[in-house]
């Protein structure tokens, strides 16, 4: 899938130091690049921070290798009155190759916080 239409949030390449005893990428730094760029989709529409409260519908679909490039897009799912749904698609590209498969999705569920980490409202215009 040539996902050439939308950018990335983030894109990155796992290390050596990121595999674990099966010699694929550890599932938690899957997850932790996922949440970063979540994360900042969320921020960006809620107009602030934003904490992570939960994750819905996770499928790891492939592994991932050391030296794969790993790209994270987002899609905003669903907004409430301090909540955000973002759907998570994580691809990788085997070193050359421009071709992108989808190993990994998700959909995490961020609140707005204001400066005491209490909930606060979303624009609902954005």
């Amino acid at each position: 899938m040539n996902r050439s239409p939308r950018d990335p949030v983030i894109r990155t390449a796992p290390q050596l130091s990121d595999l674990n005893l099966n010699g694929h990428i550890f599932g938690g730094w899957i997850l932790s690049q996922m949440d970063i760029a979540g994360g900042i989709t969320a921020a960006r529409r809620a107009g602030g921070p934003v904490a992570t409260v939960a994750i819905e519908a996770m499928k790891f679909h492939r592994p991932v290798h050391a030296g794969d490039l790993v790209s994270c897009y987002t899609d905003i799912v669903r907004v409430g009155r301090t909540s955000m749904h973002i759907r998570i698609e994580v691809c990788v590209s085997h070193r050359d190759e421009p071709e992108e498969t989808v190993v990994t999705e998700g959909t995490f569920i961020f609140v707005a916080v204001d400066e005491e980490g209490r909930p606060r409202p979303v624009d609902p215009q954005g």
